[in-house]
């Protein structure tokens, strides 16, 4: 489990992670006094500013697990921050999770990892944790943020978020939930993010909002615009973000 202490304290800025550049826009056009950063990354860029009155770092990742661990390692060695939060869309997987749902990312893991024939969890990866965690205060932190910032009542739920280098199929859906009980939703960048931010000491939490179903039933709405589900999400990252303490 993650720390509450980032490599350089409180003090750092507040780094928000999206994948797409249209989930990056939602966060960046509420940042005051934006300025570009240079980022060593392909496909990858950066901006600074304050969001909701704290300093604050959004980067865009681009899509899957490599782009999400490179971005977040550069990203927390550079600007050392006070905590990662990973933002944008995601897949619902909960039978009972609706489009526009804010999901709170409270552990983690792979959806795809399978060493279950040598001993280990679904999701677990030979020598990890069977579960990343956010920093507990944090995901407390956001859950209030997010439940303030529902204005429409899409919802908020907080669980076990899987991530993994596939899209969430109908097909593969059913079995999914039946090896992760429990699992809210599912993405291609949270759990790299978790255990990135886990490895460098640096306080992690996830605000993602469902954009779609993965195995809708029929009466469900089964998609939202990414447009509307990243400003769902940075509704809530800002509303985090004006919570803080300067």
């Amino acid at each position: 489990m993650t720390t509450s202490s980032a490599p350089s304290g409180a003090a750092g800025p507040l780094v928000v992670l999206a994948a797409m550049p249209e989930e990056a826009a939602a966060l960046t056009a509420r940042l005051t006094g934006p300025r570009a950063l240079p980022v060593p990354l392909a496909g990858a860029a950066a901006e600074r500013g304050h969001l909701g009155g704290t300093e604050a770092v959004v980067v865009t990742t681009g899509i899957g697990i490599a782009a999400a661990t490179a971005a977040a390692t550069w990203a927390i060695l550079e600007h050392r921050p006070r905590a990662v939060v990973a933002a944008g869309s995601c897949g619902g997987l909960a039978a009972d999770v609706e489009v526009g749902t804010l999901i709170v990312g409270e552990s983690f893991t792979w959806s795809l990892a399978d060493a279950t024939a040598f001993g280990y969890a679904p999701g677990q990866v030979p020598g990890g944790p069977e579960r990343h965690h956010g920093d507990p205060a944090w995901t407390e932190r956001a859950e209030r943020a997010a439940r303030s910032a529902d204005a429409a009542g899409h919802g908020v739920r907080r669980g076990l978020m899987l991530s993994g280098d596939a899209f969430v199929t109908a097909s593969i859906a059913e079995p999914m939930r039946e090896r992760f009980p429990g699992a809210l939703s599912a993405d291609m960048e949270t759990t790299a993010s978790a255990r990135t931010a886990e490895a460098l000491g640096t306080p992690f939490v996830a605000l993602r909002a469902v954009s779609d179903l993965c195995g809708p039933a029929a009466d469900q709405q089964f998609h939202l615009e990414i447009d509307l589900v990243a400003e769902i999400s940075a509704r809530a990252v800002e509303e985090l973000a004006a919570r803080l303490d300067g």
